[in-house]
């Protein structure tokens, strides 16, 4: 709890032990009782009547502090008009709507603790080493690209970078939500926001701070309270127009009657009607509704950051529960975006079966290509896995757009497309597997072929099912890559619907058309992680990127971002979006369906002022509880 909780809470403490004592235990009477419970009524009522003066200096007369000192000092009128002494009434009424406030703060507290500890990741200092081997604590907003920084055991990495020297484990959870520490080492790229838990590293940076990954998550999670969702711009609406209803269908209810039995002869009964009019007042305040709806979303966006899913706000969230179709990028979404052999085939497309003759021509493949700088290039070197001994290979000859050729001990070896193949009147195979082929000559005969694919992420087809499973109607991708790669994905994957061989401009068009076919009847969400897919994140109805290899313009159009680049976060995102969503309903039938009841109990002189406290403070408090349950995702 923070000081001002405290406060209220032994506010809320004091005051009812001064009640407790003063009305049962040392029993006072007269101006002396009206003395002391003013006094108690001042403690823990104060900030409430100078929040409803406040509003009306400021013409926002009609919201709950109104009502709550309009009934309090309606009550202590009538204690007063009927001098019974009986005070309780206004300062349980207050009291228990402080007590509510406390439940409420402390709630909002608890969600809020789920996004600040995110907060918590902002670095305060970079150390950069000086002339004499000393550390110096700068502000990483003056750390230029390309310098050199330590980050010592224990220390948050403030800047992206890679590791120049040192090795150690990073604790990742406050960006990907992970427990599971990951290692590092030389040549590898290093997150800000991440923290060194073992060795010393020294960190070249590659952006400047601002640009980092850290303020970029910092940047989504500030920016999320800036967005309303439409049903708390309908809480304010109602606010609005139900306040000063209620207030003057009270004022209405305390003179009608009287009039009305003095124009008939009759005593007035301006007691009872006034005593009824409170009532109806403490009821009819809208503090549950006013509370609960913003701190469910407030709870469901912070229980979303403890999984690793940043929503951009109370909007979104709302948005991502009506979501029936969800399209997907592949490269980097559902697949790893490496490549990687996944086969080797002789002259006649079998699998070599022989692990020397695997070795031995991914080994000329490795030597061949070891001057390239090209992606498959770093592929086959990395499917080699050894040390590329240069003094073997001569003669390199790089064909754009065919491959290589070179002379690798003394053997004339050429490595590439079909076209280079055709080019040096070499027939080569064809290839029954979907992916990128490498076809290898040796002395001008074809040896056979390496098969290159993209990886599928581990939990790729999990994510699939359970998109199905929390009631998407459709699952499509869309992919730039080949027909054949494409539906051999989506036919080990289960995605429903497949558009391949795409530019951007294509991935657009195909989300007209799969918004067109929504409709009203559902959402489509659109998952992805390139620079080229920022215009389709920006043109779905929800734009949902990968964090971690996501490129910054992806992140900056998307409304969600899943930190730790699982595409099973899609479904978990969607499913706690709908919790939320109904929790909000439960909150807004339970309060409407409590207090209608009790309003008309409450007319009828039925429904007492402690009867009122319950249908105010009573359902708030449960309408509060209920919304801190949208913080936590079970089997929803």
């Amino acid at each position: 709890m923070n000081k001002k909780q405290k406060k209220t809470l032994w506010r809320i403490i004091i005051s009812a032990a001064l009640t407790v004592t003063f009305e049962y235990i040392i029993p006072v009477d007269g101006w002396i009782k009206l003395a002391i419970f003013v006094g108690i009524y001042l403690l823990i009522g104060y900030d409430i009547l100078r929040k409803a003066f406040r509003g009306m200096m400021n013409r926002r007369v009609f919201d709950e502090n109104f009502l709550m000192v309009v009934a309090t000092l309606g009550a202590f009128s009538m204690a007063l008009y009927n001098h019974d002494g009986d005070y309780v009434e206004a300062i349980a009424v207050m009291l228990f709507y402080q007590v509510g406030e406390f439940f409420q703060s402390y709630a909002v507290g608890r969600s809020r603790k789920n996004i600040s500890s995110l907060m918590d990741i902002r670095p305060d200092y970079a150390n950069v080493e000086d002339e004499n081997g000393n550390l110096d604590k700068i502000d990483p907003d003056d750390v230029e690209v390309g310098q050199i920084i330590v980050v010592q055991p224990g220390e948050k990495v403030p800047i992206d970078g890679v590791v120049v020297e040192g090795e150690s484990t990073l604790n990742t959870a406050a960006l990907t939500g992970e427990s599971l520490p990951s290692d590092i080492s030389v040549g590898e790229e290093i997150v800000s926001g991440s923290i060194n838990m073992t060795g010393v590293l020294k960190v070249k940076t590659t952006k400047e701070f601002g640009e980092s990954t850290v303020s970029k998550i910092l940047e989504l999670v500030e920016d999320s309270a800036s967005h309303k969702s439409k049903s708390e711009d309908f809480i304010a609406r109602f606010a609005r127009v139900y306040t000063p209803a209620v207030c003057y269908s009270a004022l209405a209810l305390a003179l009608l009657p009287p009039l009305l039995m003095i124009a008939m002869g009759n005593a007035p009964a301006w007691s009872t009607w006034g005593y009824r009019a409170l009532t109806f007042l403490v009821i009819s305040c809208p503090c549950a509704l006013v509370v609960s709806i913003p701190l469910s979303f407030f709870a469901g966006i912070g229980g979303a950051s403890r999984q690793g899913v940043l929503v951009k706000g109370a909007n979104i969230l709302e948005q991502l529960s009506k979501v029936k179709t969800v399209v997907m990028d592949k490269t980097g979404t559902l697949t790893l975006g490496v490549f990687e052999v996944t086969a080797m085939h002789d002259g006649e497309d079998h699998d070599k079966k022989d692990e020397a003759e695997k070795q031995r021509l991914i080994e000329i493949a490795a030597l061949v290509e070891c001057a390239s700088s090209h992606p498959i290039s770093k592929s086959l070197q990395r499917a080699y896995g050894k040390p590329i001994d240069h003094s073997r290979v001569s003669d390199i000859k790089e064909i754009s757009g065919h491959g290589i050729t070179a002379v690798v001990d003394g053997q004339h070896v050429a490595v590439g497309n079909e076209k280079l193949m055709a080019s040096l009147g070499i027939e080569s195979c064809h290839c029954h597997m979907a992916g990128t082929l490498v076809h290898i000559a040796i002395d001008g005969t074809y040896a056979g072929h390496i098969v290159l694919g993209d990886i599928v992420k581990p939990h790729s087809h999990e994510a699939i099912k359970a998109l199905h499973e929390a009631g998407v109607d459709n699952t499509v991708m869309l992919t730039g890559d080949s027909d054949r790669v494409a539906h051999e994905v989506t036919d080990q994957l289960g995605i429903d619907t497949v558009y391949s061989e795409l530019l951007p401009a294509d991935k657009v068009a195909r989300i007209e058309e799969l918004l067109a076919q929504a409709g009203k009847t559902g959402k489509v969400a659109f998952v992805g992680d390139g620079m080229n897919d920022a215009p389709v994140l920006s043109r779905a109805d929800i734009g949902i990127a990968m964090g971690g290899v996501g490129s910054d313009a992806a992140i900056e159009a998307a409304d969600v971002v899943l930190m730790d680049d699982d595409p099973l976060k899609i479904a978990k995102a969607i499913r706690m979006s709908r919790k939320t969503m109904r929790i909000v309903w439960q909150n807004i039938i339970m309060t409407f369906a409590v207090k209608s009841v009790c309003l008309a109990l409450g007319a009828v002189g039925i429904a007492n002022m402690w009867l009122a406290i319950f249908a105010d403070t009573g359902i708030m408090i449960i309408a509060v509880l209920n919304a801190i349950r949208a913080m936590r995702l079970h089997n929803t």
